[in-house]
């Protein structure tokens, strides 16, 4: 059974004690998800945090209450990134130039990110708009995509500066006055960190472990052939071995919760019941992954979400097509058919 000992979230610029010397705090984001949840730990002369937030004016005035307010003004001496997605590691570069704070990350998190935050583009590229295009993306949608700046990493994530400290999975370290070890999880991002404490019952899931809601699992025109849905269950089988109901997990969004054993089942179980509505759609007839949308999500997308979706549903039927059991059927305009 899941359970939230806590039900009222932090308010911006406050923060909610979790357990001895764990602070919990929100940052905004400008999206449908519209927080991440980040948290300092107690080092007596400083703070290690969990994630950072966007680098907005936003996020750096809600910053400036807390590091006035319930950090009452210690410094930042250490900045653990769970992974590379800009809403965890966006101010981490400010800090540890603000601070002088350390950076630990997995090595796969920080090259992807600083590799991001060094590639601008003005339009999107020729490999995206084939990509678009192949998953069925709607032709007055692509046209509109081909002439607009598209999303930029560095639009929210400040430079990161050189060096940090490396985590590794199986890894034990020590932070908050706790030892942890850590997990690393793959599907949402690659080498996703969690923490697991060995001397009382917090984890700090990241995305990785979220209550309520599932992490998008994405396929990109980086990796066109990637199974993040693979990885993804592989990971939370691994992480069940794990697993215990006296765990309160620290999650990226939403509520701190417990159950996370039942909650891990939820997660695979969820990701197999979506992957057996496809196959039963597309044993009906060809679709492409945008035609998929209604079958995967079960409600109609809008054009805010339309770029997650068409991601994880890509990510969906590649696991698909490595179980073997969905093949390209044909093409329609550029789109390319499936079928079971």
């Amino acid at each position: 059974m899941i359970g939230y000992p806590f039900d009222t979230p932090p308010a911006l610029g406050e923060a909610v004690t979790v357990a001895p010397g764990v602070l919990w705090m929100r940052l905004p984001l400008p999206m449908a998800l519209d927080h991440v949840n980040v948290y300092a730990l107690d080092e007596g002369c400083g703070w290690t945090l969990v994630d950072t937030g966007f680098d907005t004016p936003a996020s750096r005035e809600v910053w400036a209450a807390l590091l006035a307010g319930p950090l009452a003004g210690r410094p930042i001496r250490r900045v653990i990134g769970t992974h590379h997605h800009p809403d965890h590691i966006g101010l981490a570069g400010w800090f540890m130039d603000r601070d002088g704070a350390d950076l630990w990350m997995s090595r796969t998190a920080w090259l992807t990110a600083r590799m991001l935050v060094l590639d601008r583009q003005d339009r999107a590229t020729p490999e995206a708009l084939a990509f678009w295009r192949r998953a069925g993306m709607p032709a007055d949608l692509l046209e509109r995509r081909a002439a607009e700046r598209p999303f930029n990493f560095a639009d929210v994530v400040h430079p990161l500066p050189l060096g940090f400290t490396r985590l590794t999975d199986g890894q034990q370290v020590g932070f908050g006055g706790r030892r942890w070890r850590i997990a690393m999880g793959h599907g949402h991002a690659p080498c996703h960190a969690t923490f697991w404490s060995l001397d009382d019952d917090l984890v700090i899931g990241g995305d990785q472990l979220l209550p309520s809601i599932s992490p998008n699992l994405g396929v990109y025109p980086t990796e066109p052939e990637a199974d993040p849905v693979g990885e993804w269950l592989d990971s939370c089988h691994r992480m069940a071995d794990l697993a215990e109901p006296r765990h309160l997990v620290l999650p990226g969004h939403k509520l701190p919760f417990t159950g996370l054993p039942t909650r891990l089942r939820q997660l695979i179980d969820n990701h197999h019941g979506a992957l057996d509505r496809m196959t039963a759609a597309l044993r009906d007839g060809p679709r492409t992954a945008v035609g998929c949308f209604d079958i995967l999500f079960k409600r109609r997308i809008g054009r805010d979400e339309f770029g997650l979706a068409l991601v994880e549903a890509v990510a969906h039927v590649n696991h698909l097509r490595r179980l073997g059991t969905v093949t390209a059927v044909g093409q329609d305009g550029g789109a390319v058919l499936w079928g079971a």
